[in-house]
């Protein structure tokens, strides 16, 4: 008897959708791409071609094409025998991960780390094991959705505090009480600066919990990559750094900075722990490659922080205002959505690719293209972009978009 897959094709019926959830699809195709983006698709544009330069990569200083990391990953999938599929708090000892933890937490500077399935998961998962119902959760109004849900997730209070503004969270504090601040080290949306000090000394003043994510600055910034905490020589002063490896890492995975004494908490208190399998054995021999590549990438830090400072500098002269940011993140900030439409179908013809974000990854029409600098960027194809974005100024109407300084 032949199986499922190679019985004839029939078409397939799927269950009617009840009405609640067809409504919400409606919403979005009616209300949103057919009103409001005039039947167009604002993430979906054209087709890259093989010229194209890929400006949307959070992979900064390269590594996700290093020959002798995607070998030795090889080799570790090659020679894998009995892995346990499992979630890693039935994992004991001297675990491959055990290690890689604490290879990690050397790494950025810190007395232990937790590996999660993705930095989303870390957010998430750290939030809802140190918050709870009777808990502040301070959140600067651009830090990571991933903050927001795990404030949710713990059934805490969340309080937003003005974007970068150290005061304003303290006024915060002061009405409402001890908590946990959340910042990101710097922000996925436009590339600004937390300025961190500030936001420990607020925190140790009022003795609330400080995490800051270091996704786009561990690896990129610092001593020997270690991030801005590390820089910034903070460690006393920020209890938790939490990490997506899928940015200057090039991986698929989290990571928590943490005391010894959290771990077995953590593991028997957050759902993403409880509820995920652990990583491979594959997955850790890249990370181990990763830290041991990037404390050794100074030279590719000093390309993508020179090349940013060269991009940023010529879109000011051009007229765009990138003064939200100072990092590698660059924002095109049209604010409205058929704005950004144009900006995107503008740089796309000319074959530049960027990535779109829109609400809810943003305010409503607060819509921008991000452009994300890495160090393999030549002269000549930074030449190419900001020769586009010189001639396409009138094309996307610039004079009508939105400040920076105007934006929330």
């Amino acid at each position: 008897m032949p199986g499922p897959h190679l019985r004839r094709p029939q078409k397939i019926v799927n269950a009617p959708l009840p009405d609640f959830v067809q409504s919400r699809i409606e919403s979005h195709t009616i209300g949103r791409v057919q009103q409001r983006w005039a039947g167009q698709h604002l993430l979906r544009g054209a087709s890259p071609g093989a010229d194209a330069l890929h400006l949307s990569s959070n992979d900064y200083l390269c590594l996700a094409n290093e020959r002798q990391m995607i070998e030795a990953q090889a080799r570790a999938i090659l020679q894998a025998r009995h892995q346990l599929l499992m979630s890693a708090v039935f994992l004991q000892g001297d675990t491959p991960i055990a290690r890689l933890e604490q290879r990690l937490a050397q790494f950025i500077g810190a007395q232990d780390s937790i590996l999660c399935q993705s930095g989303w998961a870390a957010n998430v998962g750290l939030m809802q094991a140190i918050a709870g119902p009777h808990t502040p959760v301070y959140l600067d109004i651009h830090a990571h959705m991933s903050f927001w849900q795990g404030a949710h997730a713990a059934h805490a209070r969340s309080i937003a505090f003005a974007h970068n503004d150290a005061a304003h969270a303290e006024r915060q504090i002061k009405k409402h009480g001890q908590g946990v601040i959340a910042v990101d080290a710097i922000y996925s949306t436009n590339g600004s600066l937390c300025p961190l000090t500030d936001f420990a000394d607020v925190a140790q003043r009022h003795q609330c919990v400080l995490v800051v994510d270091e996704s786009h600055s561990l690896g990129t910034h610092g001593p020997y990559g270690a991030g801005l905490v590390a820089q910034n020589q903070l460690f006393d002063k920020v209890h938790f750094q939490t990490v997506s490896l899928a940015k200057a890492f090039a991986g698929r995975a989290g990571l928590i900075t943490c005391p010894d004494s959290f771990k077995d908490y953590f593991a028997m208190e957050s759902y993403p722990a409880i509820f995920s399998s652990s990583l491979l054995d594959h997955e850790l021999t890249w990370f181990e490659q990763a830290a041991d590549f990037l404390q050794h990438a100074d030279e590719r830090r000093r390309r993508l922080h020179a090349i940013t400072h060269r991009a940023r500098a010529a879109f000011t002269q051009l007229g765009y205002d990138v003064s939200a940011g100072t990092e590698q993140i660059i924002a095109l900030e049209p604010g409205a959505e058929l704005l950004t439409l144009h900006l995107r179908d503008a740089l796309q013809t000319r074959g530049i690719f960027g990535s779109v974000f829109c609400a809810p990854a943003t305010g409503l029409n607060r819509s921008l293209m991000r452009l994300s600098m890495n160090c393999g960027l030549t002269d000549e194809e930074l030449d190419r972009l900001i020769g586009a974005c010189c001639e396409i100024r009138d094309e996307v109407s610039l004079k009508r978009w939105r400040r920076s300084s105007s934006a929330v």
